[in-house]
């Protein structure tokens, strides 16, 4: 155990540091150093006192820490306002004024994963609900658009999200160009990978994902689609079971499947899928739960290509962290895609 730095004790708001103590025993992430702060703090009735248990990731890489832990709260508080008890709540984030002033600090509520046992709420019924929540309008439009307030990071590549009132452009510039650009500045140029991901954002993805086409069958009958806070990196490890501990809201403290470390945005409730297909982990018996609350998208006879679509952008994210390895997975799918829907 080890004492809490001043800087986390005030922003969690607990009064004394003699009652504190920080652990980073068993704990871990790809990015960041973590730790589970206990302490002893004011009941909420003030009529004694109650234990308290919360996270904490803490990185020493100046700006890109800042950047990553201000998105990652704005997206942690996003998923658990549409579904309490989905993920931990943020609670604070900031520099940490005990290092040289590049350390920043993400702080949340404890998700404990140590549930064992089946029941509770599944992760098909949590995420159906949160794609089927309509995301908050942008406060300069007062529009509901595809975005996100701040930047966010997958993995430790920056994903600008800026807003754009279609779905098809958000994802051709906000997703493949941007991680394109960051894989040139991280691998050097690659002339053929980029002429096939500017041909996929010039033809297949208005042909797929184009407004009058995406959310209308082939009668023209539908509404479009309307934007809904996704995870953004919703892979088997940043899922499991557990529940919360003491948030002091007992509905969000139910035990049942739990996500965490997203990179949130609002978009359309497919791209959450193209993840989850390309790691594995959820089975048939998840999607077809799921799509008994969130149907497929019109047209349905295009959703696996969608699917292959959305997947693209993390096959292009994982090349452009990781290096080579994942080249040939992403090309085979613009080459599949661009038979079918290229110019």
């Amino acid at each position: 155990m080890a004492p809490v730095p001043a800087s986390l004790l005030r922003a969690l708001g607990i009064p004394d540091a003699a009652n504190a103590s920080l652990s980073t025993a068993g704990l871990g992430s790809g990015f960041t150093s973590t730790g589970a702060i206990r302490a002893t703090v004011p009941s909420p009735d003030a009529s004694g006192e109650e234990e308290r248990r919360y996270f904490v990731k803490t990185s020493a890489d100046g700006e890109a820490a800042e950047e990553m832990f201000r998105g990652e709260y704005e997206s942690l508080n996003a998923i658990a306002t549409s579904v309490p008890g989905f993920c931990p709540r943020a609670l604070a984030w900031g520099p940490l004024e005990e290092g040289s002033g590049t350390s920043f600090f993400l702080a949340t509520e404890f998700l404990d994963l140590g549930v064992r046992g089946r029941g509770g709420v599944s992760l098909a019924q949590r995420l159906g609900k949160l794609h089927s929540t309509p995301a908050p309008p942008d406060p300069e439009t007062g529009r509901r658009r595809f975005g996100f307030p701040v930047p966010t990071f997958c993995g430790d590549t920056k994903q600008p999200n800026r807003y754009r009132d279609s779905w098809a452009d958000f994802y051709a510039h906000e997703r493949l160009l941007a991680i394109l650009e960051t894989s040139e500045i991280r691998n050097g140029r690659d002339a053929g990978l980029r002429d096939l991901v500017e041909r996929t954002a010039r033809t297949v993805v208005p042909a797929l994902l184009g407004d009058g086409h995406l959310g209308y069958d082939r009668d023209g009958n539908g509404e479009g689609i309307t934007p809904v806070v996704v995870h953004g990196d919703l892979w088997s490890g940043n899922a499991d079971r557990g529940h919360i501990v003491g948030s002091g809201r007992k509905d969000d403290e139910e035990a049942g499947d739990v996500v965490y470390d997203p990179s949130a945005c609002y978009a359309h409730s497919e791209y959450d899928l193209g993840i989850m297909r390309m790691f594995g982990g959820f089975g048939s018996a998840f999607f077809t739960a799921y799509h008994k609350i969130v149907p497929k998208t019109e047209p349905v006879e295009e959703y696996e290509d969608r699917v292959r679509l959305y997947e693209l952008y993390h096959h292009l994210n994982h090349h452009a962290i990781f290096g080579a390895g994942y080249r040939s997975g992403a090309v085979s799918i613009m080459q599949k895609l661009l038979r079918k829907y290229g110019d």
